[in-house]
């Protein structure tokens, strides 16, 4: 089972991508990216069944773990290597009821006593944000990064900062949090050089 400490995670959604999101992948791959996570909540089980097959036969070749987001019964259908839940969703308990202990399990978090119970609830990471603004989840202002460094100091699994994460201001993300990243990734015309940016934490040359 590959380590739950991403530096990078691709939240692939189909519609929002400028490629082929078989593209996307093997581009953001040969950046960086070292999870990606299927986050397609507009599918139904058909058709996500048939696109998480696809995409786990790409990242069993490029070495990457596969994730599915909310839907864990396609995630076990399909042998992804983990699920991923928000806080509305199933709770961990019983995701890992479901998924057996060698299955990886992220739980969204938006505060301080969210992420300090991720631990206590055996999840793997924790996503934590938004970070800053995005309009891919909706939220007109992000948490910001200084409470990004309180949730980090505090933090008893691995942290994943999500939302409004571009190359421009990754830098501004403290370590040892990795990004989960969405839009840049997917809607860039290179992922590759996006990626690689992210995971160096610096803005891209023009």
């Amino acid at each position: 089972m590959a380590a739950a400490r991403f530096r990078l995670c691709l939240l692939l959604t189909r519609e929002l991508c400028r490629l082929e999101p078989l593209e996307v992948i093997e581009a953001a791959a040969a950046g960086g990216t070292d999870a990606v996570q299927l986050r397609e909540k507009a599918m139904d089980s058909a058709q996500l069944l048939a696109w998480g097959r696809e995409a786990l036969r790409l990242c069993r070749a490029l070495g990457l773990p596969l994730l599915v987001n909310d839907r864990v019964e396609v995630a076990l259908a399909i042998g992804a290597d983990g699920v991923h839940v928000g806080q509305d969703d199933l709770h961990p308990d019983d995701v890992r009821a479901l998924v057996g202990p060698e299955r990886l399990i992220g739980w969204s978090t938006h505060d301080l006593e969210q992420l300090d119970a991720a631990a206590d609830l055996g999840v793997d990471y924790a996503g934590f944000g938004p970070v800053f603004a995005t309009s891919t989840k909706g939220y007109a202002e992000g948490l910001g990064p200084e409470h990004l460094a309180a949730a980090i100091a505090i933090a008893r699994v691995p942290v994943l900062a999500i939302g409004g994460i571009v190359a421009g201001n990754a830098w501004m993300i403290p370590e040892p949090a990795g990004l989960a990243v969405s839009s840049a990734l997917c809607a860039a015309r290179d992922p590759q050089a996006v990626a690689a940016a992210l995971v160096a934490r610096r803005t891209p040359a023009p």
